[in-house]
């Protein structure tokens, strides 16, 4: 298990930081420098204004572009069944858990050529399955963490044991969650950008949370799911990640404004954001449950977290498994990723360790996180699948 040593989190975050008020920056000054050279006339500029305030306020609902069908629903998610016609060549199906963090679940089929279950399809898994977390209100607003394993289970009995399981994020903790619960139902686990160790890598998380739960008071928690008549709303959520990184979202707009007279980048742009700034709210219960076991107490990795009256214990996963970390990743640094791979029973040499040049969303949709990282990694797991079914037969 060999992987680059990532740069410390405070590296990462005066990186990023200095790379968006560069960006503001840069974007401001290169719009009305070229305003002065080209000699734009007043309306001409009014125009761009008017073009870039509309860019930045008209949102739609983000959409799933790969053709697929829905095949199972209940109360927490639906399951979409993205499979295509092809041999059965003994490759387990891949079913993916996406991020659930205030936004849609889409984000594993960003684009044509962004796109995560593109990348399960073409590695050879023909059989390929996604999970998409469905927002809270009042009929869901008390779903449990034993809502959102029932509902996994379901989505295996339908697909059928075992699977290669895939957690990005929140799904990447849940799915390990399973399979310490059910190793018998997983024939790998591949997660990304995913904590496992919430304390590890100086997360910027973590010290938020530090301080908002004094002696360990949730109080703070509480309200906000009150405030939101039992739910986290989602829109606490996407305020969360912009105060994280305020100067990021500064420079995109600023850029957006240098760049508002291409359409390609406008499109591009407006294709992002209808993705991250439509909203979908988190079951108050569940996060509440997140907040108190996994964030503060970081029960997962040490063997303290019970489900359903049974112990989650990470030593019961035996099968290969594959973690993905962004070295710029400030949500999850690498560190908390990375330390399943010594509480896990894999073989050593089954446990594959890969850190991106990316940040966190790079992760899932990222062009160079999906074509050298995720296509590689998927193709060589089923093709050792592949080579299993042709040894036994």
């Amino acid at each position: 298990m060999s992987r680059t040593c990532p740069p410390s989190f405070n590296e990462v975050s005066m990186d990023l930081a200095f790379d968006g008020w560069k960006a503001a920056i840069d974007g401001t000054f290169g719009y009305f420098s070229a305003v002065v050279s080209d000699r734009r006339l007043p309306w001409e500029v009014a125009s761009d204004l008017t073009k870039w305030v509309v860019a930045m306020s008209d949102r739609k609902p983000p959409e799933w572009h790969t053709p697929h069908s829905i095949c199972l629903e209940d109360s927490v998610a639906r399951l979409r069944d993205f499979s295509v016609a092809g041999p059965d060549r003994g490759i387990a199906p891949g079913l993916v858990l996406p991020p659930q963090a205030g936004h849609d679940s889409c984000i594993v089929d960003y684009s044509p050529n962004q796109s995560q279950m593109r990348t399960v399809l073409e590695s050879g898994m023909n059989r390929a399955y996604s999970l998409d977390w469905i927002g809270a209100d009042a009929g869901n607003r008390d779903a449990s963490i034993d809502d959102y394993l029932l509902s996994i289970d379901r989505a295996i009995d339908h697909i059928g044991e075992p699977v290669n399981l895939i957690g990005d994020c929140q799904g990447g903790w849940l799915a390990t969650i399973y399979a310490a619960l059910n190793p018998a139902r997983v024939r790998s686990l591949t997660i990304a950008g995913a904590p496992i160790d919430f304390h590890g890598g100086e997360p910027i998380i973590h010290s938020a949370l530090q301080a908002l739960t004094p002696g360990g008071d949730l109080g703070f928690y509480r309200s906000l799911v009150a405030s939101g008549g039992g739910v986290l709303k989602g829109e606490y959520m996407l305020g969360s990640f912009i105060m994280m990184q305020p100067d990021s979202e500064i420079g995109r707009q600023s850029e957006l404004l240098l760049n508002v007279g291409d359409s390609s980048y406008v499109a591009n742009y407006s294709h992002f954001e209808d993705w991250f700034k439509h909203t979908q709210d988190i079951p108050g219960e569940f996060y509440l449950w997140i907040v108190e076991h996994l964030f503060a107490n970081n029960e997962l990795l040490s063997g303290k977290l019970t489900i359903g009256g049974e112990t989650v214990d990470l030593a019961r996963i035996e099968c290969p498994v594959n973690l993905i970390a962004g070295a710029k990743d400030h949500i999850t640094p690498p560190a908390q990723v990375f330390a399943l791979a010594e509480a896990v029973s894999t073989p050593a040499d089954q446990v594959k360790q890969t850190l991106t040049t990316g940040g966190h969303l790079g992760l899932f949709m990222g062009r160079e996180a999906l074509s050298e990282h995720w296509a590689p990694m998927l193709g060589e797991l089923a093709s050792s699948q592949a080579d299993q079914a042709v040894k036994a037969s």
